[in-house]
């Protein structure tokens, strides 16, 4: 992260681990919330870290990457000091948990252009397809420790 510390705001991303990837998710999507559940079930070594992006690191680490939770549609994966949306997420993820996982990085053979016009399909109607819940969900206390506030 390159900052000036005389400029640095009041909402310093510096006290957030970025040893791990993570991954922010709609805390109220119940697509998203699969989507983490999949990632923990699949990721024995606790690889991963997550936030809700409506949570204050969520927002923190959005203002950082330039983006607006109000023109946001998509889950957002940082990892290595960079931000990835859309169906580059899916992707990374697969390469992060590799063995089998690993086959789905064939869809990179697709344009971008076309993997994201699917991705950007399924967010629009997820909640419709899915459902909402009224509140972010709570982890468990085994996992409290893999999700960033």
């Amino acid at each position: 992260m390159q900052t000036n510390s005389s400029l640095e705001s009041e909402h310093s991303t510096s006290n957030i681990p970025k040893d791990k990837p993570i991954l922010l998710f709609d805390g109220v999507c119940n697509l998203c919330n699969g989507f983490v559940q999949f990632i923990i079930k699949n990721d024995p070594n606790a690889k991963f870290r997550f936030a809700a992006l409506q949570s204050e690191v969520g927002q923190q680490l959005l203002q950082e990457a330039k983006m607006s939770m109000n023109d946001l549609n998509t889950v957002v994966f940082y990892d290595e000091e960079k931000f990835y949306t859309h169906s580059d997420v899916g992707l990374r993820v697969a390469r992060h948990l590799g063995g089998f996982w690993n086959l789905f990085l064939i869809f990179n053979i697709l344009p971008k252009f076309i993997r994201d016009g699917i991705y950007n399909w399924i967010a629009k109607n997820r909640y419709r397809w899915f459902g909402k819940q009224e509140s972010c969900m709570l982890p468990t206390p085994e996992l409290k420790a893999r999700f960033l506030e």
